[in-house]
């Protein structure tokens, strides 16, 4: 009874001060605090939106990285990903809205990492000049990007360290390009390891995808790749128990045959075809060209290879050398790519000739 007391005093107190605040409100010039970027501010995923926009000390979930970073020291679950959208100011108008995208792995029992992506867009503005002459429409936005190491500090106690990167830009004049490149490769005769048995098709694969690169100012750069790949061989068919193939196609083919038989050849049908194809998707930062910071994802269905892993690295540029490296980090346990680390150096005379550093 003591207890439920408290609650109902502790709500009549709320009460009469947002009362005594409205009131002073009323009798007395608003004066509101303004700030750059305040998309920052935003409430990003459902949870913490339907609970009056609070996160800072709940149970750690997936979108801890906006409220409080160092709660995924205590979130059970190895891995996970976040996706939300919220559409913003739809009183307003219908094309402003915030998206948001976070990922964290758990290192072990004592540490983790996390990222995300904040997505602001405000929509369409169409520009004009002070005669009123139409200047073209342009699309202006917002993004956030942010990445965190948590530290277990006792059992009961955790800490973070997040960096951020924020770019807004409203007026334009963000510089960039598309690129779009395909590539077929390993095409060549079947081979055999040794003599009398079976040969082996090479692994013929197609590969294709989109990059976009964003110049964010003179130092500042972006880009967002993503590679899509299928390999150019037959698909195993299936065997009855008398070794006749009851759906699927004669793997026993040419390799102009095969490389186009292995667009429609699955047993399974389109649904197999489909998950044949395994992607990467990765981004990379650039500060003038000379340092470097990279993330990405891979994905292969569970019934092709199940390869599935983050990627990490990192890159710096000095005169004619260019050192880079990266960290693969599997999603699932025991997995035998688990930490790969990989070193690249490169050698650009041409840049010695130059003078450039």
């Amino acid at each position: 009874m003591k207890f439920t007391k408290g609650i109902i005093i502790l709500i009549a107190a709320i009460s009469l001060l947002i009362g005594n605040k409205a009131m002073a409100q009323s009798s007395s010039d608003l004066n509101a605090i303004t700030t750059a970027v305040p998309f920052l501010l935003i409430a990003p995923d459902s949870r913490s939106g339907s609970m009056g926009d609070i996160g800072v000390a709940t149970s750690p979930d997936g979108s801890s990285q906006h409220w409080n970073a160092a709660k995924y020291a205590f979130i059970d679950s190895k891995m996970g990903f976040t996706v939300s959208y919220s559409p913003w100011l739809r009183q307003l108008t219908s094309d402003i809205g915030l998206s948001y995208i976070t990922g964290y792995y758990k290192i072990n029992d004592m540490s983790a990492i996390s990222g995300s992506l904040r997505y602001f867009s405000l929509g369409e503005i169409n520009f004009k000049d002070k005669f009123g002459i139409d200047q073209g429409t342009y699309s202006p936005n917002e993004f956030a990007i942010d990445a965190a190491y948590i530290r277990k500090l006792g059992d009961h106690l955790s800490g973070s360290v997040t960096l951020r990167y924020v770019n807004s830009n409203l007026i334009g004049k963000t510089k960039g390009n598309v690129a779009f490149g395909a590539q077929m490769s390993n095409v060549g005769n079947k081979i055999s390891y040794s003599e009398g048995l079976e040969t082996d098709f090479l692994p013929m694969n197609f590969r294709f995808g989109p990059s976009v690169m964003v110049e964010l100012d003179e130092y500042n750069q972006l880009t967002f790749s993503v590679d899509i790949n299928k390999l150019l061989v037959p698909t195993p068919p299936v065997y009855d128990d008398n070794g006749e193939i009851t759906d699927g196609m004669d793997p026993d083919r040419s390799v102009g045959n095969a490389i186009f038989t292995s667009w429609y050849d699955a047993p399974g049908g389109f649904t197999e075809e489909m998950h044949e194809f395994y992607i990467g998707s990765g981004i990379e930062y650039a500060y003038d060209q000379k340092f470097f910071v990279r993330g990405g994802y891979f994905y292969e269905h569970a019934t092709k290879g199940n390869r599935k892993y983050f990627t990490l690295g990192a890159g710096f540029k000095y005169n004619v050398f260019t050192l880079d490296f990266s960290y693969l980090i599997p999603t699932t346990q025991r997995n035998p790519l688990e930490n790969t680390l990989r070193f690249t150096l490169i050698f650009n005379f041409d840049d010695a000739s130059s003078g450039s550093m």
